[in-house]
């Protein structure tokens, strides 16, 4: 099965692009199938054109090129009424008057569903949801996570084809947040809906979505999912907004990098390697074996917990470097040490290679 045959996706913009009469254009020359079932999620940093996406998706927004459709049908001219998703805001809007099933069943009555129908739709909502002896209370009784759990069930309790969360989860505190995280990502893949989700945060990205969608400056900038969008970044801006890198520029001949007086070891052309942190050993002295070895200092360290963050300088002029060890590793190594570090070139990324 080819996961980009349109009968196969429940989401897809087609040559979309987005200027506002004033000439701020917020979406260019979108390509982006999203795929039946699936936890997709719309990244970026702010103003980088995910929201506008997503909107365009729901009918909020008309695209000014390109064409929207959604589970297999063209629905560009179709008003958001009448297009089969739903949408989840930041501010939920749960009716404070209602009880959690009344909140529930509100779409299901406009449907003009029969009374057995909405009960039985209001309990597999709850049950999804795990709020079943919450029926009665009203949205103040609630925690917010249990709110956002009510707006998750009314929004599913109108059978889309697509479920659009626009940051939904990002007025909670952290602890509530990453909870709520795991519930989505549960109720998502215990419903089989399929969900956009639309985050700044990588981390929360990385947690929950089956694949990634990586924008900036209104461009997608790489799709794939969660492991190859950090392992295997297509853009120094996917490099350097993924997680922490070092990004060391230079020429290429022959699978080696110079920069200045510095060489190393490369996996391939291109103008820039990218080498995590993580993929770089440190010890006083180093095992032979490395492609690439290095004299060094560290100049900063700072402990993180499980880890600890070390600043190294390269000697003979070398770049500066960040490596991180685990903790357990990286005892004994003060600011000042004269260590080692090295890395085998597969760990490393290369970027800016002609196709």
């Amino acid at each position: 099965m080819n996961p980009d045959d349109p009968s196969v996706l429940d989401a897809q913009l087609t040559d979309v692009s987005k200027t506002y009469p004033h000439g701020e254009t917020a979406v260019t020359s979108m390509n982006l199938g999203i795929r039946r079932g699936e936890f997709f999620s719309l990244l970026g940093p702010s103003g980088c054109g995910k929201s506008t996406t997503l909107r365009i998706l729901a009918g909020l927004e008309q695209p000014t090129t390109g064409t929207v459709a959604i589970a297999g049908k063209d629905v560009t001219d179709v008003p958001p009424n009448r297009r089969p998703t739903n949408l989840i805001f930041q501010k939920l809007a749960l009716f404070p008057h209602l009880t959690v099933a009344e909140n529930i069943a509100f779409g299901p009555k406009i449907r003009r569903m029969s009374r057995t129908e909405i009960r039985a739709v209001v309990s597999d909502m709850l049950d999804l949801v795990e709020l079943s002896g919450y029926a009665d209370r009203k949205p103040a009784q609630l925690s917010g996570g249990q709110q956002q759990r009510v707006a998750i069930a009314r929004a599913l309790a109108n059978k889309p084809a697509v479920l659009l969360l626009d940051e939904p989860l990002g007025a909670l505190d952290l602890r509530l947040r990453v909870q709520m995280q795991r519930a989505l990502k549960k109720i998502q893949q215990d419903s089989g809906t399929t969900f956009v989700f639309v985050t700044h945060d990588q981390t929360e990205a990385f947690t929950i979505s089956d694949r990634i969608a990586l924008m900036n400056q209104g461009r997608l900038e790489q799709v794939g999912r969660p492991d190859e969008l950090y392992n295997r970044p297509a853009t120094e801006f996917v490099a350097t907004f993924l997680g922490d890198t070092n990004i060391i520029r230079g020429s290429v001949d022959e699978r080696v990098l110079r920069s200045g007086a510095f060489s190393c070891r490369t996996p391939g052309p291109g103008t820039a390697l990218s080498v995590r942190p993580e993929a770089i050993a440190m010890r006083p002295k180093l095992a032979a074996g490395l492609d690439n070895r290095f004299a060094a200092r560290v100049t900063d360290l700072t402990f993180q917990g499980p880890s600890v963050r070390f600043q190294v300088a390269v000697a003979d002029a070398g770049p500066e470097l960040v490596v991180q060890l685990p903790a357990a590793e990286a005892a004994g190594i003060a600011a000042g040490d004269e260590v080692e570090i090295g890395w085998q070139a597969e760990a490393a990324v290369m970027l800016g290679a002609k196709s």
